[in-house]
């Protein structure tokens, strides 16, 4: 491992941060704030860190290997963790804890806040909370290959470090022209959904933030009451739209743009996908109506929406859903924990290592009563390796563990159970809101010190996936041996 080319390209990913924050920067210009050293002071910082990185790295001469790109992708997102919330801390806003927390829960899509109280948050800083969600959606380094192809080769292990889901389909051959074929769509639906929400009424920076809380499935809103705040269906219809979209695999969009929308339509996923969020809508209007009497049209309209919100893992509340039914949580609990589609920008286990660990069970079941039978597990109309269905396997147990191992530490923190349990599930799956003292209407400012630093840990792992994290873990990762 060439610890060189490892400090070149944290280097330019540092430059690249500073580029970023020019665009809070000139919001904060465009509005009149008298405040710009918080922008000012970590762009100067971004810069020199990327000129002391670089100084010392070099650009790499040969492919990268698997230990560099594991490197790269988990440094390169606690460096713009550290990075990204500079202008919380250097303003006077956030805490140096804080700021790390509202940092990677914005990278990562979380959009657990810490903020007790957004009103009198200049508007610089707003749009920066918003644009950490853009950058981290995608993912920092698919962004980054994307905007910088010629940061060397072997960069596969990058992308495979960072995607989501138990398989990346590439719909092209070269992994640059995949990463730039998924941002022009990434880039495209925000536009398209920031059209969308200007044509509702609302402003040019309201617009934006939310277009880019939604494509990225984030949920950090301008607003204290989040969706709440518009009182208005139409909005809540627009936003459902592009969170769905949002959730499937953006691979596919690419493959629609060469073979047209009925590859969408065939997506095995996507439809299993679409099932459970109409499945759990219902359930919740239903339970709604019976236990808490609520009109039918009241109770669809927000079961819909938070159904929505957080199988995306965006966390918009439109609703205080803590009040709801026992059964309601639950469904919502199971809505978090699964997640969106594999390759989407949204958190969760992923719907697609759900079906093949049902398919898995089934034909386990079959084979038990056939013991002769050659077990075939398919999925999208397509046999799938015993590799991959071990890999699933392994990423469920693992991430189950960490699910009971952050509900253990946050109880022991002095958390209730079930708050605890919520907050594990919603920052692994990066879904933000949870239930109890951290439910729709809270925030997670209440947190005592330690288990801030818990769910940091747990929305960095959740978002890499834990095994991308847990390699660098390894005494065995950073021993030189021969051919890594």
């Amino acid at each position: 491992m060439d610890s060189k080319v490892i400090s070149y390209i944290l280097g330019k990913l540092s430059w690249a941060v500073a580029l970023a924050l020019l665009l809070p920067l000139g919001a904060a210009i465009g509005s009149g704030e008298q405040a710009l050293a918080p922008f000012l002071t970590a762009i100067a910082a971004a810069g020199v860190t990327g000129s002391l990185l670089r100084r010392y790295g070099r650009a790499a001469t040969a492919d990268l290997t698997v230990r560099e790109g594991l490197a790269i992708t988990t440094l390169g997102w606690i460096l713009v963790t550290f990075l990204g919330m500079l202008p919380y801390t250097v303003g006077g806003y956030l805490s140096i804890l804080d700021g790390i927390l509202e940092s990677i829960s914005g990278l990562s899509g979380t959009g657990a806040t810490v903020f007790n109280d957004l009103t009198h948050v200049p508007a610089g800083i707003l749009l920066w909370r918003a644009e950490t969600h853009w950058l981290g959606g995608l993912g920092i380094i698919v962004i980054f290959i994307a905007l910088f192809p010629q940061m060397g080769r072997g960069t596969i292990h990058l992308f495979n470090a960072e995607s989501t889901g138990p398989s990346s389909a590439r719909a092209l051959p070269r992994i640059k022209e995949m990463a730039r074929a998924l941002f022009r769509v990434y880039v495209g639906l925000t536009m398209l959904a920031f059209a969308a929400l200007k044509c509702c009424g609302l402003s040019f920076l309201a617009a934006l933030e939310h277009a880019f809380s939604t494509i990225a499935t984030g949920g950090f809103s301008p607003y204290n009451d989040s969706a709440a705040h518009f009182h208005s269906p139409l909005i809540e219809g627009v936003l459902i739209v592009f969170m769905l979209l949002s959730s499937a695999n953006f691979g596919i969009y690419v493959a629609v743009r060469q073979r047209g929308i009925r590859v969408l339509l065939q997506d095995t996923e996507f439809r299993c996908y679409l099932g459970i969020v109409v499945a759990a809508a219902i359930a919740i209007t239903l339970n709604l109506i019976w236990q808490m009497g609520m009109a039918p049209p009241t109770a669809l309209r927000q079961a819909a929406f938070q159904a929505v919100s957080l199988s995306s893992s965006t966390g918009f509340v439109s609703a205080d859903f803590d009040t709801w039914p026992s059964f309601s949580k639950l469904v919502i609990l199971g809505l978090m924990f699964i997640g969106g589609c594999g390759g989407s920008t949204a958190g969760g286990f992923k719907v697609t290592r759900v079906m093949l660990l049902c398919h898995m069970i089934r034909e386990a079941v079959r084979q038990k009563i056939h013991p002769g039978v050659v077990v075939q597990v398919r999925s999208n109309h397509s046999e799938v390796s015993s590799d991959l269905i071990l890999g699933v396997a392994r990423f469920f147990f693992v991430y189950v563990m960490l699910d009971l191992l952050w509900t253990i530490l946050l109880t022991w923190n002095g958390v209730p159970l079930f708050a605890a349990l919520g907050v594990s599930i919603s920052t692994m799956g990066s879904c933000g809101p949870a239930f109890g003292i951290f439910g729709a209407t809270c925030t997670y400012a209440a947190l005592p010190a330690f288990g801030k630093v818990i769910v940091c840990v747990s929305m960095l792992m959740g978002r890499l996936e834990s095994f991308t994290v847990l390699a660098l873990l390894m005494p065995s990762f950073w021993q030189r041996r021969k051919g890594w």
